[in-house]
């Protein structure tokens, strides 16, 4: 039995995760915690922790994680590059699995969009994501995830190379260029769409989650995958198995 401490409790994933967690039969959740508790405390009350709070909380967590030697799953989106290689780095003492999205359906998308960019690699590509109006990051940690694909795919540069959204005279679309535009309203879980254009035809590969609970399961089986790994970084990718 893997004992598991779900961060984020009060939010939506939070609640998603904990419920997942209580209804696997391989696991049990032996704490939570939430803005202002001790993370140091929770922790040693647990074999692991599944993270869905706030980028800004990854700091604390990982220092609490690193001294108690405890594996993580980190499911929080919008980190800064600071935050990203501050997980890098406590990667190197523990295992962690950090993903921007932990559906199985998502994962193939990402194995998917790799492929077709590979083959269509000329093409324009535009990513679409929608999500529910109380999501505080833009783009999500999954459009951001597509379009580090496309660029590793293409030899392009996300920080040079992403165009978001499109207004006044811009001029025509240069060859070189992903276009990610977010939207926002009502009550969607996540909708992404990835998009190669071109002369005479158009492909699309879209994903839609319409419960939290896809995220949820994946984030356990993460977490039950991650029990016994030496120190590294790892994906969803590798917890799936996916082949290169």
């Amino acid at each position: 039995m893997l004992n598991i401490l779900v961060t984020g409790i009060s939010g939506r994933m939070g609640q998603a995760v904990k419920q997942a967690v209580e209804a696997h039969a391989e696991t049990q959740l032996t704490a939570t915690h939430d803005a202002g508790q001790d993370i140091s405390a929770a922790l040693q009350q647990a074999d692991i922790a599944i993270d869905f709070s706030f980028h800004g909380f990854t700091p604390e967590l990982l220092k609490a994680a690193v001294a108690q030697r405890k594996p993580l799953v980190i499911g929080t989106t919008g980190h800064n590059a600071e935050e990203r290689a501050a997980i890098a780095e406590a990667a190197k003492q523990i295992p962690i699995v950090f993903a921007s999205n932990f559906s199985v359906g998502v994962n193939t998308l990402f194995w998917l969009t790799r492929k077709a960019t590979s083959i269509l690699r000329d093409y324009d590509i535009e990513i679409v994501e929608m999500h529910h109006r109380h999501k505080l990051d833009a783009p999500s940690g999954t459009a951001r995830t597509l379009a580090e694909v496309v660029c590793a795919e293409t030899g392009m540069d996300y920080g040079k190379d992403v165009m978001h959204g499109r207004e006044g005279l811009v001029g025509a679309r240069p060859q070189r260029q992903i276009g990610m535009h977010s939207l926002r309203g009502g009550d969607v879980v996540g909708d992404h769409t990835v998009m190669f254009a071109t002369d005479g035809e158009r492909v699309e590969l879209t994903h839609k989650a319409s419960s939290r609970m896809t995220f949820a399961g994946g984030a356990v089986r993460a977490a039950l995958w991650l029990a016994g790994k030496p120190a590294a970084l790892y994906s969803m990718q590798d917890v799936l198995g996916f082949p290169e």
